[in-house]
């Protein structure tokens, strides 16, 4: 008897904790956050924001984007590439690119603006941290624009 209450408990608790997120009256989302800013504590802060989303919706309920251009392009920018570019900040260091690898992990998509790369003299393959060709937008703005008309919901922490 104690082996099937157990089981049932067990049971309980999985089916519980896989609808949290269906009780929670959150059910799916299309979600875009966009960073322009270069302030490393922010980004730090940007990146909670979305795990916290992450956990709140559960990431088989999100299709999430990060959108960066002008000074947010940091946010992926090598401190040791800082000095080829026209940015103040390369704020992809250990720390950061741990918690950018565990957001792809679960889905979300990094998106650069060509603008940016161009006029802030930024290399994709050698400035940025796991940026390839299909990361980059030919507008940041522009991007945000066509995916609210696509139903994303804005979100800038």
């Amino acid at each position: 008897m104690r082996y099937f209450t157990a089981l049932f408990m067990a049971l309980s608790v999985f089916v519980l904790g896989t609808t949290a997120s269906i009780a929670a009256g959150y059910g799916k989302q299309k979600v875009v956050y966009h960073i322009n800013y270069d302030n490393p504590k922010k980004q730090a802060g940007a990146m909670r924001n979305i795990q916290n989303h992450i956990n709140a919706v559960g990431k088989e309920n999100l299709d999430l984007k990060v959108v960066m251009h002008g000074k947010g392009v940091s946010l992926l920018l090598e401190p040791d590439s800082m000095k080829n570019t026209k940015l103040k900040f390369g704020n992809a260091n250990d720390n950061m690119t741990a918690k950018i690898d565990g957001l792809k992990q679960q889905g979300v998509d990094f998106q650069v603006c060509a603008n940016t790369l161009r006029g802030k003299k930024i290399s994709y393959e050698n400035d940025l941290y796991d940026v390839n060709k299909g990361d980059i937008v030919p507008s940041g703005v522009a991007e945000l624009a066509k995916l609210q008309g696509e139903g994303y919901a804005y979100i800038r922490p």
